[in-house]
This record gives C-alpha cells, structure tokens and sequence, in this order.
C-alpha cells in the first residue's frame, strides 16, 4: 500500500508520520491501492481544531474518513477505526451477496431436477 501523508500549513514531524504509516498498516485487507493521509489545522490554529482526513484509495468506492481532536494522534486512531468498520461492513455485504446467488444457485438446480424427472430431490444431493 502506498501512504502519501500531507501536512497543510506546517510540518509534520516524523515521529508523527511514522505513527500515521504504523496505524494505516492495521487495516485488514489486501485491496487498499493507496492511502491519502491530509493533516491541517482549523481556524487560528486553536489545539481542538486538528483535523485527519483519510482516503483509502481501493478498487470501486473509495473509503473516506475525517476527524478532529485536540492532537493529532488521536484523530488518526479514530479515522482508521472508522475504516476498518467500512472496510468490515462493505466485505460483510460482499458475503451476503454470494450467499444469495448460492441460494437462488441450489433453487435453480432443485426446481431443474424437479422438472426433470418429478421425483424427490434431497437438499444433500443438491449442495454437493
């Protein structure tokens, strides 16, 4: 995966981008193309406006996250806790999508069988 870390109006510290790079690695999948990490600072530069925005760059629709905190450190761990939650979501989607197909599969060949030769068919058979 590729991190690319911007820092808008000042310069982020490598400590602070070693943490970024070490937090973005937990995520739990091998999808992500890249990860566009914007750090900045809101108005008057207050120490509660530090602002994380994260786009995790993967095939389809990215994932998106933005945070605000008195540090940096924290808004970071929340981002990609919000993340790995879509990431988490959209693979259970993906799941139950190729649950359904497998269903309306063992549908088909159940009522095909049926048609076929009006006999019994045990569901056993079928998933075999």
């Amino acid at each position: 995966m590729d991190i690319i870390i911007q820092s808008l109006g000042f310069k982020a510290s490598n400590a602070l981008e070693s943490y970024i790079r070490e937090k973005l690695n937990t995520l739990k999948t091998d999808k992500i193309v890249r990860a566009n990490v914007t750090l900045y600072k809101g108005p008057d530069s207050t120490p509660e406006n530090n602002y994380c925005e994260i786009r995790l760059e993967v095939p389809g629709q990215d994932h998106f996250a933005k945070k605000v905190s008195p540090h940096f450190e924290p808004a970071v761990n929340e981002c990609v806790d919000v993340l790995q939650a879509q990431i988490v979501k959209i693979r259970g989607r993906k799941e139950d999508g190729n649950r359904h197909q497998d269903k309306t599969n063992i549908q088909d060949v159940l009522m095909q069988q049926d048609s076929d030769n009006n006999e019994d068919v045990e569901l056993e058979d079928v998933v075999k």
